[in-house]
């Protein structure tokens, strides 16, 4: 069995990207703050944003929902970039180990257009990878099947006739890796370097 590409979800993976790291600042109180992203700036309403609805419209409407919650509500994009620690050196390192040995290596990311950017321009990992698919931009979001066939048709115009067998895609969200499996590719669920690296060793890549 020959892998001729590798996928990978950057936040998680490659992007140290955590609500917590605001709202703790914002509700010092473990239950208060638990409770207001589980409830109010929970995943679900993020994941709006990631598959192309603006933030002035998401935000608006979450206003809409819990206006006495206004202002913890408009921090959240107003002060996205303290949500953003910096990179995971251990997932960095994985991709300058498959670079180093040729991989050809793709980008599949659950990201907001509006914020996507800043993270481009800040971290030299994302801009390693020959195609990007940032789910903002193509209104699709994993693990939604659609956005994996995007993805695959990336792949197949720079390695023409590749099979989803061949591919691998790498992803801290067990949904999104068995989401990729289900297509035929090897999904691997990001759990930390040391269990993805004897994963991939085992599909005989160079790591």
């Amino acid at each position: 069995m020959t892998i001729k590409a590798v996928v990978f979800d950057f936040g998680g993976v490659l992007i140290d990207w955590n609500r917590e790291y605001l709202y703790k600042q914002l509700i010092p109180d473990d239950t208060e703050r638990r409770w207001f992203l589980d409830n109010v700036c929970k995943m679900e309403w993020v994941v709006q944003q990631d598959g192309g609805q603006t933030i002035e419209e998401g935000t608006a409407e979450l206003i809409a929902l819990y206006s006495e919650h206004k202002a913890l509500i408009r921090a959240f994009y107003a002060r996205w970039l303290e949500m953003v620690a910096g990179v995971l050196e251990e997932g960095v390192a994985l991709v300058d180990r498959l670079k180093a040995a040729d991989v050809p290596l793709f980008g599949l990311t659950n990201w907001s257009a509006e914020t996507f950017p800043y993270a481009f321009e800040r971290f030299d990992v994302l801009r390693q990878f020959r195609e990007v698919i940032v789910s903002g931009r193509v209104g699709l979001v994993k693990p939604d099947p659609q956005i994996f066939a995007l993805m695959f048709a990336e792949i197949d115009k720079q390695l023409p006739g590749v099979q989803p067998s061949e591919l691998v895609f790498i992803d801290d969200n067990l949904a999104n890796a068995q989401a990729a499996s289900a297509l035929g590719w090897h999904g691997v669920h990001y759990t930390g370097a040391i269990d993805t690296e004897t994963k991939l060793r085992a599909l005989n890549l160079p790591i």
